[in-house]
């Protein structure tokens, strides 16, 4: 089962815009720390950015501004905005929660999560 889906991956050109949604399949994750990675062909998966459960977001040095990561709560949605796409962007795009979904399966009671990622690709 997939407890995180991710969409608004697609294909632009470099330059352009994209935004990500990201929403748990199932359970609410509006007090929980999440985050963005992405994984390049031939290259290990890293992180984009993360944001605690008030909206505070951290990115990784490269995105240099041109990502926004945000989150509404009340609609139990995280985003990641990217602007000023380049080539070497391509990737999947990996959304990420943080012991967040209740399990009695897991350590301490809660799940970590990853979804299934979404693609995407820019072209020059």
């Amino acid at each position: 089962q997939v407890h995180l889906v991710e969409s608004g991956g697609g294909s632009v050109q470099a330059g352009g815009s994209l935004k990500l949604s990201c929403a748990p399949n199932g359970y609410v994750f509006s007090t929980c720390a999440l985050a963005w990675y992405r994984q390049a062909p031939g290259k290990e998966r890293e992180l984009v950015s993360s944001i605690s459960r008030d909206g505070t977001a951290t990115d990784a040095d490269w995105v240099k501004g041109r990502f926004i990561t945000s989150r509404n709560n009340a609609k139990n949605t995280l985003y990641l905005q990217m602007n000023s796409l380049k080539t070497e962007d391509t990737a999947v795009y990996y959304c990420a929660s943080d012991s967040c979904r209740p399990s009695p399966y897991c350590s301490g009671g809660y799940c970590s999560d990853w979804g299934r990622g979404t693609q995407v690709t820019v072209s020059s």
